[in-house]
């Protein structure tokens, strides 16, 4: 994508690239499929808290809302922690907020094979873009999709964006088959996240990260 697009992409699996100093230099931070814990101490999760409090960017990408699920803080970031996925099976998802430059070049119903997941500690805030349709789950797994779904009813959050505590983010659940990142469809979608977390950000200051631990209440 950066190739094909104009930007600059470093990839690393190493937890210590976590600094203050080596985030400065980055509009985003892009998980991909991360899930668990990903950080080897709290002194490399202070310093992705304190980038997001400069004013950084985060795109999080499919099994993301399984990453850190005993870090308050970060759960409020995503906006809940996981709970349960459907399996791998056809379903529906929809736009539902079809002006948002997120959404640029998205079906507006948009049928997938995918996981469809659902979330747990969820908290407000997060503006959903895109949707699974709940009745076009698997009837085998219909109860325990809706008993996962708590007060959702018809649509459940699939894609959404959110301010938080200084940071822009946003974040996809979509996308656990390798063949979805060569379909042109899926990688705009990817893209598109991208693409509007980046027009959010305007300058990493650090001047205005205040956390002194990651544990800290959100100003």
């Amino acid at each position: 994508m950066g190739q094909e697009n104009g930007f600059t992409v470093d990839t690393s699996a190493r937890p210590e690239v976590f600094t203050e100093a080596n985030l400065r230099q980055y509009a985003a931070l892009i998980f991909t499929s991360t899930n668990n814990d990903v950080f080897d101490n709290d002194g490399q999760r202070l310093a992705f808290r304190r980038y997001i409090e400069s004013g950084g960017g985060f795109v999080g990408i499919h099994s993301v809302v399984g990453t850190e699920r005993n870090w308050l803080w970060f759960k409020r970031m995503m906006g809940g922690t996981f709970l349960w996925h459907a399996k791998f099976q056809p379903f529906r998802v929809r736009v539902i907020a079809a002006q948002h430059p997120s959404i640029n070049g998205v079906p507006t119903v948009w049928n997938r094979n995918d996981e469809c997941y659902f979330l747990k500690e969820m908290s407000p805030g997060p503006t959903t873009v895109l949707a699974s349709e709940l009745a076009s789950i698997n009837p085998n797994e219909a109860e325990k999709a809706k008993t996962s779904a708590g007060s959702y009813t018809d649509l459940y959050p699939s894609a959404w964006y959110y301010d938080y505590d200084g940071g822009h983010t946003w974040c996809t659940m979509l996308g656990l088959a390798k063949t979805d990142y060569d379909d042109p469809t899926f990688v705009n979608h990817i893209f598109q996240g991208i693409r509007y977390v980046v027009s959010q950000v305007k300058t990493i200051d650090a001047g205005k990260a205040y956390a002194k631990t990651m544990d800290e209440e959100v100003r």
